[in-house]
């Protein structure tokens, strides 16, 4: 990343995070998410001095590869829970694109859950063949489980079992091409590194002091658009001290009140696991579906040809037609349906699921006109989406006029 002239950056301006959007709204909001605050510890650390642009580069040089802990993840986009409808959604093809039989243990769906409400993960790592992320619930447990070229997910409440091969090329081209779920997990790494990627001559970097994170001395980085038209507040990102991986990723809307996501770790340490804990072997009676029976396997998703997006922002499938307007904070995804005919409803879906899913997003959703015609808005607190009644949507973390005018522009065309 080019040096910055002061603790604000003034380097060229960069791709936005990419938006990869499903056609459900759900799937964009989930696409989009960023991470938000957590109580630190009383007594900030007295570390030496840092500028943002080393601190960018500690994080960038961070070779942590070896680690267990627990995250805690609460969202809060203004979406009404969806409980186990996202998932069902995902698994059913409304917002992944692919066949899926709804098995409980595929991490396509199950996931996508962490899009809203509060979440413990607990999390390791040996290296980029082995991880495992497990979803702590009440009285269950579901876990995604990467082992060498075997990928198992589990959820305990159904005694369900899913397994896939992880993606052939991924060593070939490297983790974008071909990362399975549990190295997509929603980790505050993975969060910083999307972020950092709408990095730009329109972006305010500074340090904001330091902070205790997980027993953890930190930095804080703060991020702030200048875009008039994003929805984003301020990224604030806390940076282990000793390994410079993000412990902690903040993200507050530009409307005020609380964050929109808040995830970091609240244990952690930095040793190689146990070989045992990416053990699995599926329980006797367990029903175990393979992702060939599912009808989409690891690869598929990978290139982005089936299986629903996890909260990264990647792997949404059905979207060959996506283009991104603009660059910087205020980017915006559009894409064709292909229906012709705005929201999916009961009545035009052959999906039920998907169908009721879209005359919810209806009623909550605002009717917009302008030049492109007429279509229905419907925003949460940082991401809004345009959807025109002849089936293309606009999507970003940006206003709703920006919308608007990026559906009228395209009319012109």
């Amino acid at each position: 990343m080019a040096p910055y002239a002061s603790d604000d950056t003034t380097s060229g301006r960069r791709k936005a995070v990419r938006y990869v959007v499903p056609v459900t709204v759900v799937g964009v909001a989930a696409a989009t998410i960023g991470l938000v605050p957590a109580l630190a510890d009383s007594g900030d650390p007295d570390l030496p001095k840092i500028t943002a642009q080393q601190l960018i580069e500690k994080i960038a040089a961070s070779d942590v590869e070896q680690l267990s802990g627990t995250v805690k993840i609460t969202t809060d986009l203004g979406l009404p829970d969806l409980g186990g409808l996202a998932g069902s959604l995902a698994s059913a093809g409304g917002g992944a694109g692919g066949a899926g039989d709804g098995s409980s243990a595929d991490p396509s769906a199950r996931l996508t859950e962490l899009a809203s409400g509060t979440h413990t993960l607990r999390i390791a790592a040996d290296g980029p063949d082995r991880q495992k992320v497990s979803l702590l619930e009440k009285a269950a447990e579901y876990s995604v489980i990467h082992n060498g070229t075997d990928v198992w997910g589990y959820d305990s409440a159904t005694d369900e079992v899913y397994h896939s091969k992880s993606p052939e090329d991924a060593d070939a081209h490297g983790k974008e091409n071909g990362r399975t779920g549990a190295e997509q997990a929603p980790t505050p790494k993975e969060f910083a590194d999307q972020a950092l990627k709408a990095v730009d001559g329109t972006t305010s970097v500074t340090v904001d002091g330091t902070v205790h994170v997980a027993g953890r001395d930190a930095y804080k980085l703060l991020v702030k658009p200048k875009d008039a038209d994003s929805t984003v507040g301020a990224i604030s990102i806390a940076v282990d001290a000793k390994t410079g991986l993000p412990l902690k990723f903040t993200l507050t809307p530009k409307s005020g009140g609380a964050a929109v996501v808040d995830a970091g770790f609240t244990q952690v340490r930095f040793a190689k696991p146990a070989a045992s804990t990416f053990d699995f072997t599926p329980p006797k009676g367990a029903k175990v579906t393979e992702a060939d029976d599912a009808g989409h396997s690891a690869a598929d998703r990978a290139k982005g040809k089936g299986g629903a997006g996890l909260p990264g922002g990647e792997g949404f499938g059905g979207l060959d037609g996506l283009n991104v307007l603009g660059d910087g904070w205020d980017s915006i995804a559009t894409f064709d349906t292909g229906s012709g005919s705005g929201l999916p409803s009961a009545s035009k879906s052959s999906g039920g699921e998907a169908g009721a899913f879209g005359d919810l997003l209806g009623s909550f959703g605002d009717k917009a006109t302008g030049k492109f015609g007429s279509g229905t808005v419907f925003s949460t607190r940082l991401v809004n989406a345009l959807i025109t009644d002849d089936g293309k949507v606009y999507a970003g973390a940006v206003t709703k006029d920006a919308l608007v005018k990026a559906a009228d522009a395209a009319a012109k065309k």
